[in-house]
């Protein structure tokens, strides 16, 4: 099948950085451009400054510059019904329609979704109200997890480890307005024990491929402390999901899945995030999510053999069932820098010092996340992910080794991160 000869990638972070360098690899030398990007991103390929939720003004860019393919990486354009305009206007894109989206812009549709198909989850209540939601804690066991309803950047998901943890959050929420529109519904349920891994689905209908696992580290601080944030770090392989696990995954979710999601009469074509826990009892799903993970896509992509530009058409123009996936061997680990007091609060403009090109370890990449360049030219941070820094290796050790002798090289004041990526694997190894 021919491949588009222009892709526009939507989105601002690490993730879609991945995306642009995995496209510009392709054999097909598309041109690529991106909207509304980032500092590091501006390097690679032109950038155009519309924002990534502003639907009628990516339209007419994609119109304007002739593209034949638009990939949209974050959720709230997929949610906003971004695809379902592009399509309109007869340019194909990649990622689900407006429906297909509910996935990951309501917890409550996903999980009445996964409760009417008996696809493995913890049980769970839905409340708009704090009294009857307060009621309903004291008939569950703590820790117990607290969801908005609604997009909250990753932020929105509360593991309560005490009563009066859980009763605040709750009431936060509902009351108090934490969240806005996305926290007036709230979603509670029982706290799954075991493993986190995160598995992405490219979904096309019915037809689906498997991409590697990964393991996301989401809380702020080493040894999983603090509060939740979009995401740490990542490595893949996962090894703790054995063939064997897989292969029981694919049969009790991820087959269910998506002939659950076509059942309900969505024509998804796009990323099925699938975010699992591994328990005592099987696997598990935490969540969906309608969008390439991230940091995730910073681990995965980066592993692929097969074409991704030609995987992402593929799926797009319903034609999935013609891609078998390559995977190289090697180990990926993303770390990612963030700036200090995020999740909360932290500051904007550090001056970002990056090593020389020529300088990284082989098979090494910065993946630029919230950056900006300022007046005088200088890449700054304009984010709490400011950058991601991921390396390729034989092993996850050296890839670990790789990455963390290059996050020493960088320097900006308020720079943090975790230095315990992919350790539960190396540990167990």
């Amino acid at each position: 099948m021919p491949l588009p000869q222009s892709v526009l990638v939507v989105g601002s972070g690490g993730r879609e950085h991945a995306l642009v360098r995995a496209l510009l690899a392709s054999p097909a030398r598309p041109r690529v451009i991106a909207a509304p990007g980032n500092a590091g991103i501006a390097l690679d390929v032109p950038c155009f400054p519309v924002a990534a939720d502003h639907v009628p003004g990516l339209v007419a860019l994609a119109r304007r510059e002739k593209m034949e393919f638009v990939v949209v990486g974050p959720e709230v354009p997929l949610s906003l019904g971004l695809v379902d305009e592009l399509t309109a206007a007869g340019i194909p894109a990649y990622g689900p329609k407006k429906d297909g989206a509910r996935l990951e812009a309501s917890k409550i549709f996903t999980k009445q979704i996964l409760l009417k198909y008996k696809i493995p989850t913890a049980p769970a209540a839905f409340f708009s109200e704090a009294a009857p939601a307060l009621a309903y804690l004291h008939t569950r066991k703590i820790p117990i997890v607290i969801k908005a309803d609604g997009l909250a950047a990753g932020k929105g998901v509360i593991v309560a480890q005490t009563r009066i943890e859980a009763e605040t959050a709750v009431r936060e929420m509902l009351e108090g307005g934490k969240f806005g529109a996305s926290g007036r519904q709230i979603l509670i349920e029982d706290c799954l024990f075991g493993e986190e891994t995160s598995l992405l689905v490219v979904v096309s209908g019915r037809d689906y491929v498997i991409l590697p696992a990964a393991q996301d580290h989401k809380r702020i601080g080493d040894g999983d402390a603090g509060p939740n944030t979009g995401g740490m770090g990542a490595y893949s392989p996962a090894e703790v999901v054995t063939p064997a696990l897989l292969a029981r995954i694919e049969r009790e979710i991820v087959q269910p899945s998506v002939k659950a999601i076509a059942a309900e009469g969505m024509d998804f074509r796009g990323t099925l995030f699938i975010g699992l826990m591994l328990t005592p009892d099987g696997p598990s799903v935490i969540e969906y999510n309608a969008r390439f993970g991230d940091p995730e896509t910073q681990v995965v992509l980066p592993r692929l053999a097969t074409d991704v530009l030609e995987l992402l058409w593929a799926a797009a123009r319903g034609e999935l069932g013609q891609i078998k996936l390559s995977v190289n061997p090697e180990s990926a680990i993303c770390v990612v820098l963030a700036a200090r007091g995020y999740p909360d609060s932290y500051p904007k403009g550090d001056v970002i010092t990056l090593p020389v090109a020529s300088n990284l370890p082989p098979d090494t990449f910065i993946f630029h996340a919230g950056t900006a360049q300022d007046a005088n030219g200088a890449i700054v941070t304009a984010g709490g992910r400011v950058l991601g820094v991921t390396a390729l290796a034989p092993t996850l050790k050296e890839a670990a080794e790789r990455a963390y002798a290059v996050c020493n090289q960088i320097q900006f004041a308020s720079k943090y991160f975790r230095r315990d990526i992919g350790a539960r694997q190396l540990n167990r190894s």
